[in-house]
């Protein structure tokens, strides 16, 4: 019994280890290109910011970027926010957030305490994709 137990274990770390092995050297390039390929902004060169449709954040860094930020749930009074902080999710950590990542939003309360919330940052929008946002989401 316990050599038929031993062999199915092998057995089934030769199956794990194989499937997490590259196929060719074009898929794990792909892969490492995708990762370079990521945009990023840094927290403290965000300009403006607008709450789109239910759930989206667009935010408008230094260099004219907008990122399309999807946010999950608690993120309440977005449409009346004046004011708002980003801080990379931890355990990142740091002032640079790239598409893929999770970032925390604190709405700063005026009477009542700082709502905060995450939001993962989606995409970079291309300058024709922010033309096309109504000017009420458009940063």
């Amino acid at each position: 019994m316990t050599r038929l137990v031993s062999s199915a274990a092998v057995a089934a770390i030769t199956a794990l280890a194989a499937s997490c092995a590259p196929v060719d050297g074009a898929a794990s390039g792909a892969g490492a290109s995708a990762r370079a390929e990521r945009q990023c902004f840094n927290t403290e060169q965000v300009r403006n910011f607008r709450q789109g449709e239910t759930g989206r954040l667009y935010v408008r860094a230094l260099q004219d970027q907008v990122f399309e930020l999807n946010t999950s749930g608690g993120c309440m009074d977005l449409d009346i926010a004046h004011r708002l902080t980003i801080t990379a999710d931890p355990p990142l950590g740091g002032s640079r957030i790239c598409t893929g990542d999770w970032a925390r939003i604190t709405l700063p309360g005026s009477a009542a305490p700082s709502v905060m919330c995450r939001a993962r940052v989606d995409r970079a929008l291309t300058a024709e994709e922010v033309a096309a946002l109504p000017d009420a989401h458009r940063p």
